[in-house]
This record gives structure tokens, C-alpha cells and sequence, in this order.
């Protein structure tokens, strides 16, 4: 049994679970923010424009109510959602390119001539002694 908790815990402390973690929690909150953003601030300057602060407005027909504000708080939300999460992808991607960049600029980088050819004579010394 405490093997298997050993590996439970290895599993859970690799960084792939870890950061899979962190993403499943930050996404909550970050959705949280964006329902707040959207019912706070843009369903106000909406209703501001158009007359009514919240899209609660509904359609009956017969018994049944459709209720098509609601949807459109959803599309609102949907598209600020997308819109945040392709601005946090491009910021990432663009830290990322810079980072390889300056990898590669490091690991690109040969010794100049003089360094090659003493390394050649340390070599060569070497080998003789």
C-alpha cells in the first residue's frame, strides 16, 4: 500500500499534473472574472445604449418561455472568453519565441578562432604527455 501511495504521489508531483492543476483552477476563475466583467460592466453600458441593464428579456409562446436575453449574455460571455484566451496564447507564444531565441543565440554562438586553435594545441599536448 505504501508503494502505491509512493508512485500515487510521484504522479501527482510531475510537472504535467501539476500544471494541468494549475490551468484547471486558473480557467474557474479566470470564466469568474469574464461573468463578472460581462454582468457588471458590459451588460450596463448595453443597457445604457439600448434601455435594459440585463438581457432577461423573454418570448412566450403557449406555455413554453424562450428566453433569448439569457443566450445572448451567453454569446457575450463566449466572446470575451475567446478573446481573453487568444490574448494569454499570443503573450505566451511571443515569451516562448523570445526564450528560444535568446537560447539559441547562446548555443549559436562558436568560440572565435584564437580559443580553437588553443584548444588544438591544449589537445595536442595532451596526447603527448
Amino acid at each position: 500500500m505504501q508503494k502505491l501511495w509512493k508512485e500515487f504521489v510521484a504522479f501527482i508531483m510531475t510537472g504535467n499534473v501539476l500544471m494541468l492543476a494549475v490551468a484547471f483552477v486558473m480557467g474557474g476563475l479566470t470564466k469568474k472574472v469574464i461573468d463578472d466583467f460581462v454582468g457588471f460592466i458590459i451588460n450596463p453600458i448595453i443597457g445604457a445604449i439600448v434601455g435594459k441593464p440585463n438581457f432577461s428579456n423573454t418570448l412566450k409562446l403557449g406555455k413554453g418561455v424562450i428566453q433569448y436575453g439569457a443566450f445572448i449574455n451567453t454569446v457575450i460571455n463566449l466572446a470575451i472568453t475567446g478573446l481573453v484566451l487568444f490574448m494569454i496564447v499570443k503573450v505566451y507564444d511571443a515569451y516562448q519565441n523570445r526564450k528560444r531565441a535568446a537560447g539559441e543565440e547562446e548555443a549559436g554562438t562558436e568560440p572565435d578562432e584564437q580559443v580553437m586553435l588553443l584548444r588544438e594545441i591544449r589537445d595536442a599536448l595532451i596526447t603527448r604527455a
